[in-house]
């Protein structure tokens, strides 16, 4: 390997798709095009490995890479977890993916087709996406990051000095969508999560899973509206809100208004505990391709400004919220970074 760069390659694996990525040595991208292909979870455990295996041998291909420089693979995988590596049941993949030891298999996989073991981490999705979005918005800094990320749940990271997230002893740590909102705050009801907690989940109150609820709790406040009088599903509608809010829809703007509240508060309390300088906050509502620029700037305002007067006084004006930036990626690449990483401990 004499001359030749090493890397990490990180996998994410989602229920549907599969992506990957890979950082050089010195923590920068390798690429930004997106490499994906079917996880094919619908034919089995082995299968699923194939894939993964296979994605990480195209994208080589792909950048003139090989085997012999690949020194750590990360593989970003959605939880829970009955242990490190281990699956529990989850309602994203097969009751049979139960008790699967992933960690185990991919581990074996990498070691036959580099023709020696390679080191493997693993880790919750959300949080592999936390690390490569604090990566890009700390730049050289060391500073600690959270990262919310709002889209059909709440996605948190937590992101320490070093770079890595805070797991937990299950890969759990960061639940943060299922803390109960400040309700004493936001004169609403505690609507049921699909967690199954009743108490008022942050997570209803500032993602898709919620707007039902928000709809429906605000929609007599506007008898005129089209969506008052529409006959379209009760998913239709919601779906058709953030459209609404970019073109200044006064019940769209309210409702979008209330989850940067929230989620406001909440980043208040994640960052008096975490101590964090920076506040990362990506989902759908930050995709340049679904939202316009101005409907993003004023999320991101509605949610500093109910943020700022929370915060411990030494904090306010230093606390930097920024939107996320890498989209698809990112859970691909902070899987790479946190394979790097713990090469480094």
């Amino acid at each position: 390997m004499s001359g030749k760069r090493q890397v990490y390659i990180g996998t994410d694996s989602g229920a549907t798709s599969s992506k990957t990525g890979g950082v050089w040595e010195d923590g920068t991208t390798i690429t930004t095009k997106l490499a994906q292909q079917s996880t094919n979870s619908e034919l089995g455990t082995a299968a699923v490995v194939a894939g993964w295996l296979e994605g990480a041998n195209e994208f080589l291909k792909r950048n003139d890479l090989t085997w012999d420089q690949v020194q750590g693979v990360g593989l970003a995988i959605p939880g829970p977890y009955k242990r490190y590596g281990v699956m529990a049941n989850t309602t994203n993949l097969p009751k049979s993916f139960e008790d699967w030891d992933f960690y185990t298999d991919y581990s074996k996989a990498l070691a036959e087709r580099a023709g020696r073991p390679i080191p493997l981490v693993v880790g919750n999705d959300g949080n592999y996406g936390g690390v490569s979005e604090a990566a890009h918005a700390r730049g050289t800094s060391k500073s600690a990051v959270v990262m919310l990320a709002p889209g059909t749940g709440l996605g948190c990271a937590f992101i320490d000095s070093r770079g890595l997230p805070l797991d937990g002893d299950t890969l759990n740590g960061m639940e943060g969508g299922h803390m109960s909102a400040a309700l004493h705050l936001l004169d609403t009801k505690p609507y049921p999560c699909g967690c199954g907690r009743t108490w008022g989940c942050v997570e209803v109150y500032t993602t898709i899973s919620g707007l039902p609820y928000l709809l429906t709790e605000r929609l007599p406040k506007y008898p005129d509206h089209e969506l008052a009088k529409s006959t379209l599903s009760a998913k239709e509608k919601v779906l058709s809100l953030r459209g609404l809010a970019q073109k200044g829809d006064p019940l769209a703007v309210e409702i979008f208004d209330f989850q940067a509240k929230v989620l406001g508060i909440h980043a208040a309390n994640l960052t008096i505990a975490f101590d964090a300088e920076y506040v990362v906050i990506g989902g759908g509502l930050m995709d340049h391709e679904s939202t316009t620029e101005e409907f993003r700037a004023h999320y991101l305002q509605v949610l500093r400004d109910n943020m700022e007067p929370h915060l411990w006084p030494v904090q306010r004006g230093r606390v930097k919220v920024v939107p996320a930036a890498l989209g698809e990626l990112s859970q691909a690449i902070g899987a790479a970074l946190v394979a790097l990483y713990q090469s480094r401990l």
